[in-house]
């Protein structure tokens, strides 16, 4: 690859093209100070002021998040209050300066560079993911009792608009300026799951992360042009480059016009095959955005928002309060609750989860679930609660044995029993399906049928296991496909069991988004697709322009194909005579 072209994970799209602003947010250089015994509890006390001064700035922070983001997005500075103040640590720095009779912040140092180090060898990902946070309230102390109160961010306002280009992004960093000037952020570590990219998709900032070597390739004050889509970097773009950039830009923004045109046309094929396009809601303020596209329900309604990042899981009235806002939002149409997909690198801060060597293969989601229903029964009973006015679904995430969709369905109809000796108002039962996402549901798909109400295909994770590839690796990028002939054999298997068995089949994964995608699962017989809310609008177009037979004629076509580049060629040869191909890959 070319030294001004650098490749990462699309964590947050759009164009974004501005000056480099390159943060070595780093440890700054503590001097090893000892002081005399008379002045230890002075130390001690400067400590315990520097502490509380960093979690007032944090707070403050939290507020801002609150005004520019939403509740849920500011929560995610309870955490980081939480670790700056955790009793534990402060108690070994305060023994350290005790013992040693060493300044306070030469024992800060040497406890914050001990637990970093356990953070950073750790086999578990959910601290790793947390390594940003740690290290950033960390920093803000130590420089806090350096007396190291500089501008960090007097370089930003150098530019009217600014790409910032860090090594790790703290969350904070993305609400220290405002919205017009941040353009865009590029990041050597994070993934899409990290809590920095979760506030940049939130608030609309273009985000690339994971680039290898980003800081010291890119050169404070150089134009860089970045894609937040396909995660391509371009450092000091040439004419060819910025031309190219603004042909697609233009013709994206043509497209937008052509689609808006489209929102409220019926999803039909032209020989008259209906697609019911519903919306995956990650975040409250995709709600609005899924309603104003015209989605037809919540396919996907993700709950992890509400733990990830905060003190303590959500009570019952608090997922009830919420529920009742998604479903006020599709008063007329379904909302499908994914129950909570805990584990990987999403658990409150103060859940105690025993540590894993592979935690994506280990105790998560519904493993977690029914083995903990104290977590699990609040959830159940506000889904049952809210379900007495709306029309709500119920989806059990990473299913791989019959027996866990009966032991769910067992404590759903048990806290149903128990609401209504209760008195309080809450349906009798829910509609409860399984997401398929594991090569184990595909093969006991047939079996699954007999006890679940409904199939979402999940096929982010269908596809990052079934090709044994970690959908988060950017080493790996070119090997995650869903296009490959495993992936679309075992949607081949799911639409047929779910067809044989008379149980409703849908997509919910990123796949249902994609334009050439879409041809293909409408060919394979899936007529329900839950889609990312920007994606809506193009989608239904697409469905408006292909008819289903051309559909089907492409996706036998496909299954026969060896290779993804190959599915891919069908795929595109099949839309040709109906779309304008450049525009498929916008």
């Amino acid at each position: 690859m070319s030294s001004r072209k650098l490749q990462g994970i699309g964590v947050s799209p759009g164009l974004a093209l501005a000056p480099a602003v390159v943060l070595e947010w780093r440890f700054p250089e503590v001097p090893d100070r000892s002081v005399p015994p008379a002045a230890v509890a002075g130390e001690i006390a400067r400590l315990h002021e520097a502490v509380e001064a960093v979690a007032s700035y944090l707070d403050g922070l939290r507020l801002r998040v609150l005004q520019s983001a939403g509740l849920e997005e500011s929560r995610i500075f309870e955490a980081q209050i939480l670790m700056v103040r955790d009793p534990d640590f402060l108690a070994g720095v305060e023994q350290l300066i005790r013992q040693n009779n060493l300044s306070a912040e030469t024992a800060f140092e040497f406890k914050a560079l001990e637990l970093r180090v356990a953070f950073s060898n750790t086999t578990n990902l959910r601290m790793r993911e947390r390594l940003a946070d740690l290290s950033a309230t960390q920093i803000r102390v130590l420089r806090h009792l350096m007396n190291r109160h500089d501008d960090d961010l007097a370089a930003l306002r150098e530019y009217p608009q600014v790409i910032i280009v860090a090594h790790e992004l703290s969350p904070g960093l993305t609400v220290q300026l405002d919205r017009d000037r941040l353009a865009g952020l590029i990041s050597e570590e994070g993934t899409r799951t990290s809590h920095a990219a979760i506030l940049a998709h939130s608030l609309g900032i273009p985000a690339v992360m994971g680039v290898s070597d980003a800081v010291e390739r890119i050169t404070a004050g150089t134009m860089v042009l970045i894609d937040g889509q396909t995660g391509s970097i371009a450092v000091d773009p040439d004419r060819d480059e910025l031309e190219a950039a603004r042909v697609q830009q233009t013709r994206r923004h043509k497209l937008d016009l052509e689609l808006e045109g489209a929102a409220n046309q019926p999803a039909t094929t032209p020989d008259g095959v209906t697609v019911t396009l519903m919306g995956n809601v990650d975040l409250p303020d995709e709600i609005e955005l899924a309603a104003r596209y015209g989605a037809q329900g919540v396919g996907l309604l993700r709950t992890e928002f509400m733990v990830v990042g905060r003190a303590q899981l959500p009570t019952e009235d608090e997922q009830l309060e919420y529920f009742r806002r998604i479903g006020a939002a599709f008063p007329n149409h379904p909302v499908v609750i994914r129950t909570y997909d805990l584990g990987g690198d999403k658990f409150p801060v103060a859940f105690e989860a025993p540590p894993e060597p592979n935690p994506f293969l280990g105790w998560r989601s519904i493993r977690v679930c029914l083995d903990r229903p104290e977590i699990f029964r609040p959830q159940v009973r506000a889904i049952l609660r809210v379900a007495a006015d709306r029309r709500i679904q119920v989806m059990l995430p990473l299913v791989t044995r019959v027996d866990e969709v009966e032991a769910a369905k067992a404590i759903f109809s048990e806290e149903a029993e128990r609401l209504a000796r209760a008195g309080v108002r809450a349906a009798a039962a829910v509609p409860i399906g399984v997401m398929v996402e594991t090569p184990a549901a595909v093969v006991m798909a047939d079996r699954l049928a007999r006890v679940a109400d409904f199939f979402s295909v999940g096929t982010n994770d269908l596809t990052q296991y079934t090709l044994a590839v970690d959908r988060g690796s950017a080493h790996l990028a070119s090997r995650f496909t869903s296009h490959d002939p495993a992936v679309l054999r075992m949607l081949d298997q799911v639409a047929r069991a779910g067809s044989e068995a008379g149980i409703p089949t849908s997509v919910c994964g990123e796949m249902a988004s994609e334009p050439l995608s879409v041809l293909l699962l409408v060919g394979l017989g899936y007529h329900t697709l839950s889609v990312a809310p920007p994606a809506l609008p193009r989608v239904k177009w697409l469905v408006r322009q292909v008819p289903a037979s051309v559909c089907r004629t492409a996706a036998a076509m496909a299954l026969e194909a060896p290779r993804a580049d190959a599915v891919a060629a069908v795929l595109r040869a099949a839309a040709q005579d109906f779309v304008d191909k450049r525009l498929i890959d916008l």
